[in-house]
């Protein structure tokens, strides 16, 4: 990880370093001014790609200060999600308001306390790395599917949920994994509880209009994490979720089911209350290859059918 620290202060600016490179940070550099990181950043450049993964600017600095080389920073596309830490005295804060409002993420206070700046360099490193994970999950899947072309449009979405079809998650699944080596990946199965009775008793309109308003709420959910969601046509939902261990996976299962119950459904074949509910299972797995990948949907799959068949309304994990 690549830090750079702005401060005038020569000795201030030596010990943060020092402080840094003390924690195991290998590569962290410092700048005098507000012109010199500007160069060191390369904002110059219109490659767009970032020199440092996180900035550590102090707020007084003659010529430029730390709130107008925050917003010059941040106005530059590559570095719209590069972490802004302000460095500021005691007696400054109200400096700090302006800071937020150019674009800073987070403040630490002069003098500098080794625990606290170690804590707040390594948060920002990990909302940096999540962001960038976040992105590429967003990148790859629109590469996927993007792949598909026009042509087969009205094969890969559904026409009732607005998703992609099953055979576009299958497809995706089967493709293996982007990397030669293993790679952490959760597949969440859910099904609408007691659909095919609301098809039974009161038609397949009825079915899909509950089907397509529960579906666009579980879209909103998967959109906003970057990971990709599929329905197949008797009511099953499918989201694939790289890079997402067991326990975020069962966030994001239980995030769409609280989603659809926020709707409020009422259907009298619902036997809880009356309303919608959301059977789910979650299955995650360290995975290579097709095959494997695969195989955590059919578990899936199998785990929110049985879930559904005992009583539904649940989120169970499932064994890889």
């Amino acid at each position: 990880m690549n830090i750079l620290v702005v401060d005038d202060t020569e000795d201030s600016r030596e010990l943060t370093v020092a402080a840094l490179r003390s924690a195991g940070y290998e590569d962290v550099r410092g700048a005098a001014s507000a012109a010199e990181a500007f160069q060191m950043l390369r904002l110059g450049n219109t490659d767009g790609v970032p020199t440092a993964d996180v900035v550590l600017l102090d707020i007084v600095m003659p010529e430029i200060d730390g709130i107008e080389a925050c917003a010059h920073i941040r106005s530059r596309s590559g570095y719209l999600d590069v972490p802004i830490i302000m460095v500021t005295a005691l007696d400054d804060m109200d400096s700090l308001a302006n800071a937020f409002v150019a674009g800073a993420n987070d403040y630490i206070t002069k003098p500098i306390n080794r625990i606290e700046l170690t804590a707040r360099v390594r948060a920002a490193l990990r909302l940096k790395s999540e962001l960038d994970q976040r992105r590429e999950r967003e990148r790859e899947l629109l590469e996927f599917v993007s792949g598909w072309g026009d042509r087969s449009a009205r094969i890969t979405v559904d026409e009732v949920t607005g998703l992609l079809t099953g055979a576009v998650a299958e497809a995706y699944l089967a493709a293996g994994s982007r990397a030669d080596g293993e790679e952490t990946l959760s597949v969440i199965a859910l099904m609408i509880d007691r659909l095919e009775a609301v098809r039974q008793a009161q038609g397949e309109a009825a079915a899909r209009a509950i089907l397509a308003k529960a579906a666009r709420a579980i879209r909103t959910v998967a959109a906003s994490v970057g990971v990709l969601a599929a329905s197949y046509r008797n009511g099953l939902i499918v989201i694939v979720a790289p890079d997402t261990g067991a326990a975020d996976a069962a966030k994001l299962a239980q995030s769409a089911r609280s989603a659809v119950a926020r709707l409020d459904i009422g259907n009298r074949e619902f036997v809880a209350n009356d309303r919608a509910s959301v059977s789910a299972a979650v299955v995650s797995a360290r995975v290579k290859g097709g095959a494997e990948r695969i195989k955590l949907l059919v578990r899936a799959i199998a785990g929110v059918q049985r879930s559904a068949t005992a009583g539904g309304d649940q989120l169970v994990a499932v064994p890889a």
